[in-house]
């Protein structure tokens, strides 16, 4: 063999099995996909939750990772640009062979990446308050649906504070416009005039909340006690409280409650016009308990700030990510349909001194908290349930949805079951 051939030959042997080496070293870890805007409009709420990804990770890899294997986070930036969740979820999963994925905020980006997961069956743990209306075997929602927040938020302002006329504002997409249907339709049922009801919507980011204020302020002077309920979401809302301090208007007039403002939004606001409006969550970071104080402490260890703060889609991902190891646990291997038959009924526990369960709709059992915004940027826990609230995957509220049941458990597995015709409505999700 003349020497170039040796050394062409050699060379092969050495790429091959470089190749092995680097598949064997693949095998050697778990990949966990991190799909959340870190750019854009959403990066100032979903940038944290990366971070918090990566902190659960280090920490389960320091207790010896998941089924003796270290778990590696695969970070992706979507840029709050909805198709570009499809495209990265898609990346993550076929390229990267991520075997689980934790992410997605608005409920556009999840309706933007749900047929990718389902297509090519891998998992997405979504950690966001959201509208309902679905139930994907290859989806487990860990944030609020609608009667783990929207519905209890209502009845706490129609009860405790008497409020007669409504105001429904929102951020122009799908998780503020079926909300607020649902929370229209519950309104009527219980007597409230349609007069009574004032719908707005305005586009992600918008700045100019004059002329929407003033028209809340003229809204809330007719005689009856009015209320905001506020599915605004992402960096409008800074400029929408602005405003509605710089018109003179105060909790005491026209309480707002909100349902995506936390703890890591109002730290980066001036929160004198904030203080006495209200939000509804099932965590913050002001519940005094062990795990929480434990958790706290945890975090601003590892983001080497002990200023920064914690909120609720961060427990909704603790949540979710001690849920999915302790399935993946349970039945020997990370394999998607495996987890999907062995996480319902696991149960973990919350960071409220209580437990969470994973229900057979793949969503959860969770306690709803009230908050009233304090000066320094927490929240003084107003109200809460005296027990868990288990997430319904469909409204009972909603005409199309008030028959439609839920159940990823053999051998129903539907996510849309009819108990009037006994039938899956449409496809299994």
């Amino acid at each position: 063999m003349s020497t170039k051939m040796f050394k062409s030959t050699f060379a092969g042997i050495a790429v091959s099995l470089a190749l092995s080496f680097n598949a064997i070293a693949a095998q050697e870890t778990i990949k966990v996909g991190v799909l959340h805007s870190l750019s854009g409009t959403m990066a100032i709420s979903e940038t944290t939750l990366k971070d918090t990804i990566l902190m659960l990770v280090e920490e389960q890899n320091k207790k010896g990772g998941v089924l003796g294997k270290k778990l590696e986070a695969v970070v992706v930036d979507p840029a709050s640009n909805w198709p570009l969740f499809a495209e990265k979820a898609r990346e993550l999963i076929e390229k990267e062979k991520v075997d689980v994925v934790f992410g997605g905020w608005t409920s556009v980006s999840r309706k933007s990446m749900l047929p990718v997961f389902e297509e090519l069956n891998s998992l997405l743990f979504y950690p966001v308050q959201y509208e309902g209306e679905e139930s994907s075997k290859n989806v487990f929602y860990t944030g609020a649906a609608p009667n783990q927040q929207a519905i209890p938020a209502v009845d706490y302002l129609m009860n405790e504070l008497e409020v007669e006329r409504w105001v429904l504002a929102g951020t122009d997409y799908v998780y503020p416009r079926t909300t607020n249907k649902i929370l229209e339709a519950y309104l009527e049922s219980k007597g409230v005039a349609k007069s009574d009801i004032m719908i707005n919507y305005t586009p992600f980011g918008h700045s100019d909340w004059q002329s929407i204020v003033s028209d809340i302020k003229k809204f809330g002077s007719q005689g009856k006690k009015t209320a905001v309920v506020s599915t605004i979401n992402g960096d409008a809302n800074v400029p929408f409280y602005k405003e509605l301090g710089s018109q003179g208007v105060s909790a005491e007039d026209i309480p707002v409650v909100a349902f995506s403002v936390g703890e890591e939004e109002l730290s980066g606001m001036d929160t004198s016009p904030l203080v006495g409006h209200l939000a509804a969550w099932n965590y913050f970071m002001s519940v005094d308990t062990d795990e929480n104080a434990e958790f706290v402490e945890q975090w601003q260890k590892f983001i080497k700030d002990d200023k920064r703060v914690s909120n609720d889609p961060m427990e909704a991902s603790y949540i979710g990510f001690n849920m999915w190891v302790e399935a993946a646990e349970k039945a020997g291997t990370t394999d998607s349909e495996a987890i999907q038959d062995a996480i319902i009924g696991v149960t973990v526990p919350n960071l409220s001194g209580g437990y969470a369960t994973m229900m057979p709709n793949h969503h959860i059992t969770k306690p709803v908290l009230l908050g009233e915004i304090q000066d320094d940027g927490q929240f003084e826990v107003v109200w809460e349930t005296t027990g868990l609230v288990a997430g319904d995957a469909w409204s009972n509220f909603l005409p199309g949805s008030k028959d439609l049941y839920a159940s990823w458990l053999k051998p129903l597995e539907c996510g849309s079951f009819n108990v009037v015709t006994g039938k899956c409505a449409g496809a299994k999700q």
